[in-house]
């Protein structure tokens, strides 16, 4: 037996059952779910486990929304997605979905350090932590997968400075004759106007929060943040694409460029992933080689 086979062999058995995973502390909550870090008895390795209460488990729509979350992360095998091992149904009412652990932190945690101590993140910096969600992300539209909720608190770091672009919860698949989707689902400082305004809307709702990240990671602001902004004045700032520009003696003309391209207010005059990805590539290898 080949040791890829018995890799496999051992990771069929270790994820049999949740019997052989100790829940250890809590790295993470939600409305309704939680994140621990937690430690196989078999090897001792280190993993995340996401505990999700089901509200209503006994409506099976609400259920196959939750296990929705499974199919996706089961289905996605890309170096800067998390990756998912197992799931557990326990009591009807409880998923505990099974990931790798970026230990890490996220880059919500990274880009408050920064403005807490008023220091402007390097642009290379920038780079280096937007391509790989760049990548992700497209890796997500080539199948049909919209993330829906793409913001810094989504995105992690592993112990050895891989990006990894996570949670789920908001994702959706489309099938290949479906153009779009029209709930309201994920956070307000990064949703796109025409999900603001509850309009139908496709994968270039996506490249709008990719805009917005790109900005936050340079501002260390969201572009649409206002310190009393009531949510009817946040969400007419988005859907008017009221935005303060990045200042052009802090950022080179390729970074704001790519944050204006992608705010753009109607969905069609927004790039696609793999455009996206293209020009952070570049800037990325860029910015490697030179100091920006």
């Amino acid at each position: 037996m080949t040791k890829d086979k018995l890799q496999e062999a051992e990771d069929e058995k270790k994820f049999q059952t949740f019997k052989n995973f100790k829940l250890k502390r809590k790295i993470g909550k939600g409305r309704f779910s939680s994140v621990y870090q937690a430690k196989c008895t078999i090897d001792n390795s280190i993993y995340a486990v996401k505990k999700v209460i089901i509200p209503d488990y006994t409506d099976p729509v609400v259920c196959q929304k939750y296990m929705l979350e499974v199919k996706l992360l089961k289905s996605c095998h890309h170096h800067n997605i998390i990756r998912y091992f197992a799931s557990f149904l326990i009591d009807d009412c409880v998923l505990l979905i099974i990931c790798e652990l970026a230990d890490a932190g996220d880059l919500e945690c990274m880009i408050k350090v920064f403005r807490e101590k008023k220091i402007r993140i390097p642009e290379r910096t920038t780079w280096k932590y937007f391509y790989p969600v760049a990548s992700a992300v497209c890796y997500l539209h080539d199948r049909r997968i919209m993330h829906r909720d793409i913001k810094p608190s989504n995105i992690y770091v592993t112990g050895k400075g891989v990006v990894k672009l996570g949670d789920f919860g908001l994702g959706r698949a489309l099938g290949s004759g479906t153009a779009a989707a029209s709930s309201w689902v994920g956070t307000p400082y990064y949703m796109s106007p025409e999900r603001v305004a509850q309009r139908d809307y496709d994968f270039k709702s996506d490249i709008w929060s990719l805009g917005c990240l790109l900005y936050e990671l340079a501002a260390l602001r969201s572009p649409f943040f206002g310190v009393k902004l009531t949510l009817v004045q946040l969400c007419e700032k988005i859907e008017n694409g009221d935005y303060r520009p990045l200042e052009p003696q802090l950022y080179s003309l390729n970074l704001r460029q790519l944050v204006d391209k992608a705010i753009m207010i109607k969905p069609d005059d927004r790039p696609t992933a793999s455009q996206v990805l293209c020009e952070a590539s570049n800037m990325y290898r860029e910015s490697n080689s030179t100091t920006i």
